[in-house]
């Protein structure tokens, strides 16, 4: 699954590099309580300033009354803990500074969906001290835990790419200008 979760967001870096957006997608993930990925490292960094979230998910397993709007973005400063910058979803407060529910997906039922985009104070990226970014179960309750599909959108940030991958990609450059020439 880790590898899944990698290559999926290898591929939305790349393609996303043009529109300032990053999408971090999954499938089958089961978050438990309080439990969270570092979309931030998995994406090698990011920068730009974030401007809004969207969240389209489908929950497909729920114990112990994780709702759909459980799924949660939280951006913080190292190391993750209460009190950081922003949280999108989640029905326990971590105490970030702003904290926003999304419109719908109160309910445990699998199949529930959570589909909604909100606006945030901006948030810079790019620079030393930076924020991580990361996606999981905002629910905390002992015991609880949340399988989603589906995609979480940044807006207004890209991830930064790899030096293998701004290598490889100058590599295509040059073989499809060579291939012009010919």
């Amino acid at each position: 699954m880790k590898t899944f979760i990698a290559s999926t967001v290898a591929v939305s870096a790349i393609a996303s590099a043009a529109s300032a957006d990053f999408t971090f997608s999954f499938t089958n993930q089961t978050w438990t309580g309080f439990n969270f990925s570092d979309v931030t490292t998995l994406a090698g960094g990011f920068t730009g300033t974030l401007t809004g979230v969207s969240v389209n998910a489908t929950l497909n397993a729920s114990t112990n009354f994780t709702y759909a709007d459980d799924l949660c973005v939280y951006v913080d400063v190292l190391p993750l803990s209460g009190g950081g910058l922003l949280q999108v979803g989640g029905f326990s407060n971590l105490g970030a500074t702003q904290r926003l529910a999304w419109a719908n997906g109160g309910f445990s039922t699998p199949g529930t969906t959570v589909i909604d985009s909100k606006s945030v104070n901006p948030i810079v990226f790019g620079g030393l001290g930076q924020p991580n970014i990361w996606v999981g179960n905002g629910y905390g309750a002992s015991g609880t835990s949340g399988t989603w599909t589906g995609s979480i959108t940044l807006i207004g940030v890209n991830a930064v790419p790899a030096p293998g991958a701004v290598a490889l990609l100058g590599v295509a450059g040059l073989a499809a200008g060579r291939r012009r020439r010919a």
